[in-house]
């Protein structure tokens, strides 16, 4: 499933941020995603949408798939169905 890749949207500092890209790396690792950490600061659009949302994980379509305090259970939940949508294409 190589066309499965994730964002992270984090910033400098941000402490949810530190502790969530582990777990997001890990389960990511469980469906063979790739995971892209992008720095909202460094992009104006993200910076406006999503400054007080971060940490957030968005799937390969743009969606949101978890954000804020990223819970393990919901985000596998979602990474599993992120991932059975992929391979129904």
């Amino acid at each position: 499933m190589s066309d499965f890749s994730l964002v992270f949207l984090t910033r400098s500092g941000c402490h949810l941020c530190e502790e969530a890209e582990p777990l997001v790396r890990r389960l990511a690792a469980e469906v063979a995603a790739r995971v892209e950490a992008r720095d909202i600061d460094a992009d104006p659009v993200l910076l406006n949408e999503y400054t007080d949302r971060i940490p957030v994980v968005l799937g390969p379509s743009g969606r949101v798939l978890a954000e804020g305090i990223i819970a393990e259970r919901y985000l596998r939940k979602a990474l599993v169905a992120e991932s059975r949508t992929l391979r129904s294409r």
